[in-house]
């Protein structure tokens, strides 16, 4: 599977999600000031202070799922980037110090 589109995947399912728990709660909103229950300032200041909520919860979620992707990633062997990044380097070197033998060896 294509790591690339499994994640747009679950980052739109993610957005999707917000977007229907927003609409779901102006939908309350607007119930409650239809049935005469709040007003609509009342229902502006519920709906705004739940997506506040969830908007500080929404980070906690994402430190989470970041947390549980890279753990993931290490049980299946997949190497972090560092770690690419410093076996990139090596090879470089080894392959600095393969010429200079080689060209010493020419001379």
């Amino acid at each position: 599977m294509d790591n690339n589109n499994w994640l747009t995947q679950l980052l739109m399912i993610g957005v999707g999600t917000t977007s229907l728990v927003t609409e779901k709660l102006r939908e309350v909103g607007d119930d409650l000031v239809k049935d005469g229950k709040i007003n609509p300032e009342q229902a502006k200041a519920f709906v705004d202070d739940m997506m506040q909520q969830l908007k500080s919860e929404q980070g906690n979620v994402e430190a989470q799922m970041h947390r549980q992707l890279r753990n993931m990633l290490q049980d299946l062997g997949v190497p972090k980037q560092s770690e690419m990044d410093e076996l990139r380097g090596r090879i470089d070197r080894l392959e600095r110090q393969v010429r200079d033998l080689e060209n010493k060896l020419w001379r």
